[in-house]
Protein backbone atom coordinates (compact mmCIF):
# COMPACT_ATOMS: atom_id res chain seq x y z
CA UNK A 1 0.00 0.00 0.00
CA UNK A 2 2.76 2.04 -0.41
CA UNK A 3 2.50 2.81 -4.04
CA UNK A 4 -0.86 4.79 -2.81
CA UNK A 5 -3.05 2.03 -4.06
CA UNK A 6 -5.56 1.39 -1.36
CA UNK A 7 -7.05 -2.26 -2.14
CA UNK A 8 -8.69 -5.05 0.66
CA UNK A 9 -7.44 -7.14 -1.66
CA UNK A 10 -3.83 -8.96 -1.88
CA UNK A 11 -4.30 -9.99 -5.32
CA UNK A 12 -5.33 -6.49 -6.60
CA UNK A 13 -1.75 -5.01 -4.67
CA UNK A 14 0.13 -7.50 -6.72
CA UNK A 15 -1.19 -7.26 -9.57
CA UNK A 16 -0.70 -3.84 -9.43
CA UNK A 17 2.83 -3.68 -8.65
CA UNK A 18 3.57 -6.54 -11.33
CA UNK A 19 1.62 -4.41 -14.29
CA UNK A 20 4.12 -1.08 -13.15
CA UNK A 21 7.03 -3.36 -13.35
CA UNK A 22 6.26 -4.79 -17.10
CA UNK A 23 5.31 -0.66 -17.86
CA UNK A 24 8.82 0.24 -17.08
CA UNK A 25 10.23 -2.78 -18.81
CA UNK A 26 8.03 -2.19 -22.15
CA UNK A 27 9.17 1.21 -21.75
CA UNK A 28 12.84 0.15 -21.44
CA UNK A 29 11.96 -1.38 -24.91
CA UNK A 30 9.98 0.61 -26.54
CA UNK A 31 12.58 3.62 -26.37
CA UNK A 32 15.55 1.10 -26.89
CA UNK A 33 13.68 0.65 -30.15
CA UNK A 34 12.95 4.78 -31.09
CA UNK A 35 16.85 5.65 -29.84
CA UNK A 36 17.83 2.46 -33.10
CA UNK A 37 15.49 4.01 -35.30
CA UNK A 38 17.08 7.95 -34.94
CA UNK A 39 20.77 6.39 -35.20
CA UNK A 40 19.40 4.41 -38.87
CA UNK A 41 18.14 8.26 -39.49
CA UNK A 42 21.27 10.04 -38.53
CA UNK A 43 23.55 7.38 -40.29
CA UNK A 44 21.09 7.83 -43.63
CA UNK A 45 21.38 11.62 -43.42
CA UNK A 46 25.42 11.61 -42.71
CA UNK A 47 25.06 9.18 -46.28
CA UNK A 48 26.93 6.89 -44.27
CA UNK A 49 25.63 3.57 -46.09
CA UNK A 50 27.94 1.00 -44.21
CA UNK A 51 27.24 2.47 -40.65
CA UNK A 52 23.51 2.48 -41.76
CA UNK A 53 22.98 -0.91 -42.52
CA UNK A 54 24.64 -2.42 -39.80
CA UNK A 55 22.32 0.08 -37.34
CA UNK A 56 19.77 -1.08 -39.23
CA UNK A 57 20.32 -4.94 -38.91
CA UNK A 58 20.51 -3.87 -34.83
CA UNK A 59 17.32 -1.82 -34.86
CA UNK A 60 15.52 -5.26 -37.05
CA UNK A 61 16.72 -7.69 -34.00
CA UNK A 62 15.15 -4.96 -32.02
CA UNK A 63 12.34 -4.58 -33.65
CA UNK A 64 11.84 -8.42 -33.67
CA UNK A 65 12.45 -8.82 -30.36
CA UNK A 66 9.47 -6.16 -29.20
CA UNK A 67 7.15 -7.66 -31.48
CA UNK A 68 7.93 -11.23 -30.47
CA UNK A 69 7.61 -10.13 -26.55
CA UNK A 70 3.80 -8.43 -27.60
CA UNK A 71 5.37 -4.92 -26.73
CA UNK A 72 4.91 -3.75 -30.33
CA UNK A 73 2.32 -4.93 -32.75
CA UNK A 74 3.31 -7.54 -35.52
CA UNK A 75 2.38 -4.81 -38.33
CA UNK A 76 3.68 -1.79 -36.33
CA UNK A 77 6.95 -3.71 -36.44
CA UNK A 78 6.81 -4.63 -39.69
CA UNK A 79 5.67 -0.71 -40.85
CA UNK A 80 9.04 0.25 -39.46
CA UNK A 81 11.35 -2.13 -40.51
CA UNK A 82 9.95 -0.97 -43.69
CA UNK A 83 10.50 2.47 -43.74
CA UNK A 84 13.66 2.79 -42.64
CA UNK A 85 15.40 -0.25 -45.25
CA UNK A 86 13.17 1.78 -47.94
CA UNK A 87 15.82 4.69 -46.34
CA UNK A 88 18.93 2.95 -46.29
CA UNK A 89 17.60 1.59 -49.82
CA UNK A 90 17.55 5.17 -51.47
CA UNK A 91 21.05 5.83 -49.76
CA UNK A 92 22.33 2.83 -51.85
CA UNK A 93 20.53 3.44 -55.19
CA UNK A 94 21.49 7.45 -55.11
CA UNK A 95 25.31 6.26 -53.82
CA UNK A 96 25.77 3.74 -56.89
Amino acid sequence: MEDGLATKFSSAEKRHKQDEKRRIQNKKVKSSVRTASKKVVVAAQAKDKALAESTLKEMVRQIDTAARKGIIKKNTAARKKSRMQRLVNVLGASGA
